[in-house]
């Protein structure tokens, strides 16, 4: 497939220039992944409002502006219905799926599978998980490629090759941090692009009146194409029943309770309470401006070409760089081919530093170097990075074999993500559900799903009267998916009424109802319910009196007696970094008095999180903490050395402190 050159030198340099912005942004924020913890979840410090943010990213992929806008021209409004459904599952994913994971220090979903089941269910977990990952950093790679082809004609392929080692650059430099940092700066600029198509659009279909121009853009439209839903079973490649089962069901679920990329983000929050508000605000207010993002340039196909801005034999597969080209001047043009670059790397990064989440957690650390040093999982994580980068690329000639991005993309998780969903699922909601269960219910729904696609009319019976259409890959395509959800549940169900069920004991923390021991065991100790409101103090700036009386066990004590008794002391590295996934967890201490303590709701013991003042940062500059005896001076705070440095303040000014459990 060969395109034509359609950019200018000036696109092609604004492209290149935000391309060296997010290389060194990312660069910049990834000096700080200094341990497995944070690359893998940034020192789990970060606010919602950074994490939605960069959540956006993440949800838009470069397959999603080719993949919807193609969609949208076609079928109008009903584009948005797989955007629009995210939020079913959220109530089940804020108060049950995320406390769990992150009360249980749980850092992958194949290790949940271990400790839910046993270990060699996670041994398929993990590989149905890394397929998934892998399959669909091939689809961003992939679809990047094809947009770019339609602008300057180059190969697929080789195009796919060099995003992908721009995007393993930086992933592979700074982990989870640069993740979340890039992706805030590239889920702002996709927003935009959307909002900015559409206006353009608007102004250009009424001649320069933008109210003219809406009127006009939905007059252009078929009576079809306003509605928000598309025809219950036809067409075959887009219909109700269809979308509903494979991205409302499968696919949405799989995305937010087993998508390792996404796992690891809201686990990147410095507490439960933020990561709850994270999930809404990326449900209820981003998520519907992506959905409008992606599918505007779409909508507007219809109306441009009745008026004679885009020629008739457009293509539903080139709408959105047509649209894109045909409304803006070069530069700007060159700016909305960045967004098309930022929604693959977006993507793409997150999925890339999960892969190397999983493969060092839960196939090369217990199976091959259980004992080695943090240091040497780190480096072992940077070169699975940009493997999974060169895994994504050998996929793009597979995805090319389909007419359509949406139907690869629909045909490939509708096949992958029912075993999965249904055993972690019903792992989670059913305490009867045994170990036995889960592991069958992987490996017999994974080979279900992989035998339709040799015997095709195993999923006549689950179609809903969708048009089976050509065979193997491109047969059903995505009503697939509730023929797996159905085998894989049916096989969950009839072994676990045929096997022994789980000790009560064994499952204290890991299902539905159980989150208040995990948070126990989060915090060692009994959990004050709820998070207390923040305040501001003044670092301590003066000598510290009667610091000798202090417990021999306080860190914070010993080295300030060592210090000469100092405001402000050093404490050793082991005692305030945190080895994740082992219980008592040794942090620093922090001494507030006794008035500061009350207005927290936090007593001796209680994990805090301490950070710089300003919202903006968003948690970058934070530390968990816990705090120590009552001591000082009410509106001040006793800080280690390393606390301070990580909040870049100096004594005498102010930090944030918030009571996290």
């Amino acid at each position: 497939m060969n395109g034509g050159t359609i950019g200018t030198g000036l696109d092609w340099a604004v492209m290149v220039g935000y391309f060296l912005l997010v290389l060194g942004f990312g660069s910049l924020f990834g000096r700080q992944s200094r341990t497995t913890r944070d690359f893998f979840f940034g020192g789990q410090r970060f606010s919602a409002w950074l994490v939605a943010f960069s959540m956006v990213a993440t949800l838009v992929g470069s397959y999603s502006f080719v993949k919807y806008a193609a969609v949208g021209h076609d079928h109008g409004f009903a584009s948005s219905m797989a955007y629009l459904n995210d939020w079913v599952w959220m109530p089940l994913f804020v108060f049950g799926w995320l406390p769990v994971l992150y009360f249980g220090r749980i850092r992958s979903i194949p290790e949940y599978c271990e400790r839910r089941f046993d270990r060699r269910t996670r041994v398929a977990a993990t590989a149905i998980l890394l397929f998934y990952m892998v399959g669909y950093i091939g689809i961003n790679f992939y679809t990047l490629g094809v947009a770019l082809n339609r602008v300057v004609g180059w190969d697929v392929f080789p195009t796919a090759a060099i995003i992908a080692v721009a995007t393993a650059l930086y992933v592979t430099a700074g982990g989870q941090t640069a993740v979340i940092m890039t992706d805030l700066l590239q889920g702002l600029l996709l927003l935009a692009a959307g909002v900015v198509i559409l206006i353009l659009g608007w102004v250009a279909l009424g001649d320069g009146s933008l109210v003219l121009g809406a009127a006009r853009f939905w007059d252009g439209l078929e009576p079809a194409q306003r509605q928000a839903l598309p025809g219950f079973n036809r067409p075959a490649d887009f219909n109700f029943v269809g979308v509903f089962w494979q991205d409302g069901f499968a696919n949405s679920l799989f995305f937010y309770f087993m998508n390792q990329g996404v796992i690891m983000r809201f686990l990147a929050v410095r507490s439960v309470r933020e990561g709850q508000r994270a999930a809404w605000m990326t449900v209820l207010f981003l998520v519907p401006l992506a959905a409008l993002a992606v599918s505007a340039a779409g909508w507007l196909g219809p109306g441009l070409v009745k008026a004679g801005i885009l020629p008739p034999e457009t293509s539903s597969r080139d709408i959105f760089v047509a649209v894109s080209h045909a409304l803006t001047t070069p530069g700007v043009f060159g700016l909305l081919l960045a967004a098309l670059t930022a929604a693959l790397m977006s993507s793409a990064d997150s999925l890339i530093n999960a892969v190397a989440a999983v493969f060092v957690n839960d196939i090369y650390q217990p199976f091959f170097k259980p004992k080695a040093p943090d240091g040497h999982y780190l480096r072992v994580a940077r070169v699975t990075s940009l493997c999974a980068a060169g895994a994504g690329i050998l996929l793009v000639p597979v995805f090319m074999s389909f007419e359509s991005i949406y139907r690869a993309h629909g045909a490939f998780t509708a096949a992958v993500t029912p075993a999965m969903a249904v055993a972690v699922l019903m792992g989670f909601l059913w305490r009867r559900f045994t170990a036995a269960a889960a592991f069958w219910t992987l490996v017999g729904g994974s080979v279900a799903s992989a035998a339709s696609f040799v015997w095709p009319e195993l999923v006549w019976p689950f179609a809903h009267g969708v048009p089976m259409e050509g065979g193997g890959l491109k047969s059903y395509s995505y009503i697939r998916a509730l023929y797996g959800l159905s085998v894989s549940a049916a096989i969950g169900v009839g072994v676990t009424l045929f096997t022994k069920a789980p000790a009560a004991a064994s499952l204290a923390g890991l299902v539905l109802g159980s989150a208040r021991e995990a948070m126990r065991r989060f915090k060692g100790g009994e959990a004050v319910e709820g998070e207390g409101v923040s305040i501001l103090v003044e670092v301590w700036r003066e000598p510290v009196e009667g610091v000798e009386g202090l417990e021999g066990g306080d860190a914070l004590g010993e080295a300030a007696a060592r210090t000469g008794g100092s405001g402000v002391v050093d404490v050793e590295a082991e005692a305030w970094t945190e080895e994740v996934g082992k219980e008592g967890v040794r942090r620093p201490i922090v001494r507030l008095s006794e008035g500061d303590l009350a207005l927290l709701g936090a007593r001796e013991g209680d994990l805090l999180f301490v950070s710089h003042p300003s919202w903006w940062h968003g948690g970058l500059m934070g530390a968990h903490v816990r705090a120590g005896a009552a001591f000082g001076r009410s509106g001040q705070i006793l800080l280690p050395m390393g606390v301070l440095g990580r909040l870049r303040r100096r004594p005498g000014q102010k930090v944030r402190v918030e009571r996290i459990l």
